[in-house]
């Protein structure tokens, strides 16, 4: 097959599940084209099968603001014209399905069948989508692609509730590469970030509000009071200045640690103890996917998509948005009890693998391909 995809080439969640999966199906032998206004940050090394088309921004003085969605479109019927794809994939619903629909509307007029798929992410649906002036738009483009489909059964029901879809929605879950995200631990990291055999609290997020990471300050205070424990925190956004000054106000910046946007999550991932997401949203809950896959319990939020995959006293523990007390004590309760910190890290490992590794997810998608293609 030859497919065109579509994400925000950043490092939010969307796009990295949209990089991954077109490059395991450039693998498989399809032919990926990246469709997007800068190279996705995971296509990072050449990869056989992969293309990037990069959307060119107008400049001319009229326009106060830029047209990207316009612009997106466009880039879209050149190249599913030119590169003659068979399904044009987009991940996050704006402006990304509105832009697929034109595309496809015009070359329709050239007697040409372009299959559009719209995966849904997250804030696409809960967020940004419900904005009044974007809810039509939303819904239109969803109800008019071809096939739709959702990162977990949460955003499923929540996109149908919200948006009184009528239409089929198939969920495929996120997945994950375990033998990149495995557990091999950096000593030399370890003993950088805990030199004196300190736990190590983590956390990876786009530092946004929904994120709440300042809740994982205030369980490492908690947590401290029992236990030697340092914070380790990756990513940035706007929250990360607040962030920073609730570590100085509660006297503990020396054992919160920012290190900004990484790559190579898989090595840092390792070194945790234990992975904290608090989020007040979360549609499915990528970054604790990773942690899990290197090994490592979970202490969550219960919302959204993150009981389908955290398992509550089994690969961690979920509490109520907003509980540092709570994720305090189980933090300190796993931290104390050897026998059942090690039984949930195994847990973890295996409940990555045999559900949510690549292998498993990405047939998935190649089976809704066909089945779009076939209709």
């Amino acid at each position: 097959m030859k497919i065109g995809i579509t994400c925000y080439p950043t490092y939010g969640g969307s796009g990295v599940v949209a990089t991954e999966l077109g490059k395991a199906l450039a693998i498989l032998g399809h032919q990926i084209h990246f469709i997007s206004y800068a190279m996705p940050h995971r296509l990072s090394h050449f990869t056989e099968n992969v293309f990037f088309h990069e959307v060119e921004m107008s400049n001319y003085p009229l326009f106060e603001h830029s047209l990207y969605s316009l612009s997106l479109a466009s880039k879209m019927m050149e190249v599913a014209e030119y590169e003659n794809l068979d399904i044009l994939h987009v991940h996050y619903a704006i402006p990304h399905a509105v832009s697929g629909y034109l595309a496809k509307e015009v070359l329709k007029k050239n007697n040409r069948d372009l299959k559009l798929i719209t995966t849904l992410h997250g804030t696409d649906i809960t967020l940004v989508g419900l904005e009044p002036s974007f809810l039509p738009l939303v819904k239109f483009s969803i109800e008019q692609s071809d096939g739709v489909t959702a990162v977990s059964r949460y955003l499923k029901e929540k996109t149908i509730t919200n948006y009184h879809i009528e239409k089929d929605i198939e969920v495929i879950h996120n997945f994950i590469d375990t033998e990149i995200f495995k557990p091999v631990c950096n000593r030399k990291f370890k003993e950088h970030v805990a030199p004196n055999g300190e736990k190590i609290l983590m956390h990876t997020s786009n530092f946004r509000k929904v994120k709440r990471v300042q809740d994982t300050i205030h369980v490492l205070a908690k947590v401290r009071e029992e236990i030697p424990a340092k914070l380790v925190l990756i990513g940035d956004g706007p929250e990360r200045s607040d962030c920073e000054r609730l570590a100085r106000d509660l006297n503990i910046s020396q054992d919160v640690i920012f290190l900004g946007k990484q790559d190579g999550l898989g090595e840092i991932l390792s070194t945790a103890d234990i992975f904290l997401l608090p989020s007040q949203s979360e549609s499915f809950g990528l970054s604790a996917l990773e942690a899990m896959a290197c090994g490592k319990p979970v202490i969550s939020s219960s919302v959204g998509g993150i009981p389908e995959l955290v398992l509550h006293n089994e690969t961690g523990y979920i509490a109520e948005i907003g509980d540092v007390d709570r994720m305090a004590k189980y933090a300190v309760d796993l931290l104390h009890n050897e026998k059942k910190y090690l039984k949930f890290a195994e847990n973890s490992r295996i409940r990555a693998v045999d559900t949510f590794e690549t292998s498993m997810i990405v047939p998935q998608y190649i089976n809704y391909y066909e089945k779009i293609l076939n209709s």
